[in-house]
């Protein structure tokens, strides 16, 4: 599985952002998809995780009830809604892709090439 996020950029804080991550092959249905996070000189971090189906949804507790995981699988696609976004959610943002269980942590096979999002204050 390939992994292209799309849709970062510089937003004021209280702004929204809608990221997207574009994957190939046939078998997207088939993963879990998540996000993450990775501001300067921090760790990589979670951020929200999709089943397979799209009914069951994970949040870390410093987005839960901002952003929205959302996907389509008949366009190979999640996204990642943010709104009331803050200086804090600057990072690059991650997507990625693994088998079977849902998952907060780092254990995911496939791993997109990262998109930048800044939010100024």
């Amino acid at each position: 599985v390939q992994l292209q996020a799309s849709g970062g950029g510089l937003v004021q804080a209280g702004g929204s952002l809608r990221l997207s991550c574009a994957a190939s092959g046939r078998t997207f249905s088939s993963y879990v998809m998540g996000w993450f996070r990775q501001a300067p000189g921090k760790e990589r971090e979670f951020v929200a995780a999709v089943s397979w189906s799209g009914e069951t949804t994970y949040y870390a507790d410093s987005v839960k009830g901002r952003f929205t995981v959302s996907r389509d699988n008949a366009k190979n696609t999640v996204y990642l809604q943010m709104n009331d976004l803050k200086p804090e959610d600057t990072a690059v943002y991650y997507c990625a892709a693994r088998r079977l269980t849902m998952s907060r942590r780092n254990e995911y096979d496939y791993w997109g090439q990262g998109t930048q999002v800044t939010v100024s204050s």
